[in-house]
């Protein structure tokens, strides 16, 4: 129960809820009745996730019928929403599925659309509880469809005003961005400032409540700005949008295309760009080519290159991206080439170590970095990463 904390916090702060508490428990029966006693006697709104499906026992259905001192019993909504979701894909309503549709006596039915579990919206003491499934895109879903808009009506006006905004940003760890926005909250006392790690990225949320629309805007708007003049082009965007939805928008704005020649990251950075909607837009061609002799034979990369400099290099990223780009007739050819570990390391060349090449038909530029990251999934990300916002730059006209 509770394991999607920060998901459902950082969604009920935007409505301009204050969250006052997380709590994370286990199947313990007792534990969990006393949990939600107490909440019911402290809290007034309550978002609870997990421990309604057939592998869970729908052990928190059943705590909620504790604290309540009421039973279970059979929902016939939720008995029609399970049913009419298993018939949809030729599937038979198992007594397992029903089980779960034993909700307290006296709960309001929250339907899932996406899955056979329902959720319930019940009073415990002077606090509305809403119980969710844990499975995330459901308890997403529901959360979104279902359980804000109820918070919103219980609220009324009493919410306010409310503004929300978000700005992506790379390159700087968190500690290191708190640092350059240390007077934030002295200067914009009405502004809230939270960080959300979205590795590699670091996602800057401002929450602003009042009672004047005209001027919470202003106030959104002031604090958006000085953060930009605070960490320069370390903001990505200032709406939200990731490195490459925001690589990709300026890709299209230039009517311009990339092509990628992938070694270390072994076609990450072409699966961020096509999980954005319309990346055929500008996306035309990757090679993953791992091996030398695909490098060579593939992007045409010089075999004294490689004998000289290694494949991490910046001389062979440069040529890896300027053979993709030849071979694609893309505007834009971009490499990577690195040792994410745990392996592969040298004295020179730690892991950590990527190397990348920018490319178009008249110029090539090769850079080398070097992170210390704990794990290869962490190192590939960051090359990634990397590897678009030089590109960015490189559209921006930014140079390093």
């Amino acid at each position: 129960m509770g394991c999607n904390c920060a998901y459902i916090a950082q969604k009920l702060e935007e409505t301009g809820i204050e969250i006052a508490r997380h709590s994370c428990i286990g199947s313990d029966p007792a534990a969990a009745v006393n949990i939600l006693t107490e909440m019911g006697q402290r809290s007034d709104i309550a978002v609870v996730a997990g421990g309604l499906g057939p592998n869970d026992g729908n052990h928190t259905a059943v705590a909620a019928a504790r604290a309540a001192g009421v039973d279970l019993i059979l929902d016939p909504q939720a008995v029609a929403s399970a049913e009419n979701f298993v018939k949809a894909r030729n599937r038979t309503l198992t007594d397992s599925i029903k089980k779960q549709a034993m909700l307290p006596t006296g709960s309001q039915c929250l339907n899932n659309p996406v899955g056979t579990t329902p959720g319930f919206h019940i009073k415990l003491g002077q606090c509305d509880f809403f119980f969710l499934p844990g499975a995330l895109f459901e308890m997403r879903q529901m959360l979104t469809e279902q359980v804000i808009p109820r918070i919103m009506k219980l609220l009324g006006p009493a919410v306010g005003v409310r503004q929300v905004n978000t700005l992506c940003t790379f390159g700087l760890a968190e500690s290191a961005t708190s640092y350059y926005l240390d007077e934030f909250d002295q200067l914009f006392p009405r502004v809230k400032l939270s960080f959300r790690t979205k590795f590699p990225e670091i996602h800057l949320k401002l929450y602003a409540r009042g009672d004047d629309e005209r001027e919470m805007r202003a106030q959104m708007e002031a604090a958006t700005r000085w953060i930009h003049r605070k960490l320069g082009d370390k903001v990505i965007s200032d709406t939200g949008e990731s490195t490459e939805k925001v690589v990709g928008d300026l890709l299209r704005q230039k009517k311009a295309n990339l092509a990628l020649a992938e070694s270390c990251t072994g076609g990450l950075i072409a699966d961020l760009l096509t999980n954005v909607p319309g990346s055929s837009d500008y996306f035309v061609f990757s090679a993953v080519t791992y091996s030398n002799e695909l490098k060579m034979k593939i992007l045409d990369v010089n075999a004294r290159t490689l004998n000289r400099y290694g494949a991490v290099s910046e001389q062979t990223a440069k040529e890896m991206a300027q053979g993709v780009q030849r071979v694609s007739s893309a505007t834009y050819g971009l490499s990577v080439s690195g040792i994410a570990g745990p392996g592969g390391a040298t004295a020179d060349k730690p892991v950590g170590t990527v190397c990348i090449g920018v490319a178009d038909a008249k110029s090539v530029h090769g850079y080398r970095f070097n992170f210390n990251f704990p794990n290869r999934w962490m190192n590939k990300h960051i090359f990634a990463t990397t590897a678009l916002d030089l590109l960015r730059r490189e559209l921006l006209g930014i140079r390093r």
